[in-house]
């Protein structure tokens, strides 16, 4: 079955090699051999790997891909929306949005498929229908396509940025300000290729934040993603001296995340807002916290009521003792 993808805006102009090398996620060298056997190609018209991509061009991909074991189903993966067009999922961590190199995990896509749900064949292949993603340890509400109509409209309102996205994410440390708009550009580490930092070549992004609990030791914040980077969330708040609470990988304390019961960071999709794409009905999607990040939101409440009935009871024996003393002076 081929898939069908309207060239990325970013690509626009480029080699027709380079974009679908980095459509797919393989060497420059695989995407040009992929294209000579004519597996990747553009709809209505002949090209060599070295045109240029034209807007308005379609990417075709017929790639078939081996599977010498069938990929594990994410059963505990509830359907928080899904009509004839789109599935919002809740995604559970530890599942990837979809496959890729070195992952032998489920994934939402193949968790989607394997249940019987119909995706669109727009997409890369292995991509196909999913327009935003979340990280393998993060967890929430993840939006896919089931149909083409969805999959156009749905990818421009997530790149036109029209789409509310609201995380609530426990970060280290409390926050010194109520509210507050991180805008910072966001790009690849140099020190590894799976970390990402505030950098001048990286591309623009901005979050803000509110705060909806403090603890003390960690401040509970919604999160609104006016940009959709990766890991930009995490990167924002570790940038300003705040690491989400478990997210070794940006700098968190492991000791209060293994304090909590986390092996991951505390960051998870709350909510989404969208145009319906065939209706046009604003839609929102609600979530609600897994029992890992609960738990550690239940410890970090136990702790605060211990700490606030210490502090009564030492006012109280402060108040008893000026008490007395005053009584006694007037006794005197």
């Amino acid at each position: 079955m081929s898939s069908l993808v309207p060239a990325p805006d970013g690509l626009v102009g480029g080699r027709f090699d380079v974009a679908a090398a980095k459509m797919l996620g393989v060497s420059r060298a695989k995407a040009a051999e992929l294209i000579e056997a004519q597996q990747v190609r553009l709809l209505g018209r002949t090209v060599h790997k070295s045109s240029a991509l034209l807007a308005g061009d379609v990417v075709e991909f017929d790639i078939t891909e081996e599977r010498h074991e069938a990929e594990p189903i994410a059963d505990d993966m509830a359907i928080a929306y899904e009509d004839e067009d789109v599935v919002v999922v809740d995604k559970p961590v530890g599942v990837a949005a979809h496959a890729s190199v070195g992952w032998a995990g489920p994934t939402v896509l193949g968790s989607l498929i394997g249940r019987g749900v119909h995706i669109t064949s727009y997409g890369a292949p292995g991509r196909q229908g999913i327009v935003s993603r979340l990280d393998v340890g993060t967890s929430g509400l993840m939006l896919v396509c089931k149909s083409e109509l969805a999959y156009k409209e749905m990818r421009r309102q997530f790149a036109q940025h029209e789409v509310v996205k609201i995380y609530h994410a426990l970060v280290q440390g409390n926050l010194t300000e109520d509210r507050a708009t991180v805008d910072a550009p966001i790009g690849r580490a140099k020190v590894s290729d799976f970390r990402f930092t505030i950098t001048p070549a990286g591309k623009p992004a901005i979050t803000h934040w509110d705060v909806l609990e403090r603890f003390g030791k960690a401040t509970l914040a919604s999160v609104n993603l006016e940009t959709g980077r990766t890991h930009q969330i995490r990167v924002h708040f570790s940038s300003i001296g705040h690491p989400l609470v478990g997210d070794a990988m940006y700098g968190a304390n492991p000791v209060l995340g293994s304090k909590l019961g986390l092996d991951r960071q505390w960051l998870h999709a709350m909510r989404l807002e969208f145009r319906h794409p065939r209706t046009h009905v604003w839609t929102t999607v609600d979530s609600h916290y897994p029992p890992d990040l609960q738990h550690a939101l239940d410890i970090l409440c136990a702790e605060r009521a211990d700490h606030d009935s210490a502090d009564r009871d030492h006012a109280d024996r402060n108040r008893t003792g000026s008490d007395t003393a005053e009584s006694h002076a007037q006794t005197v």
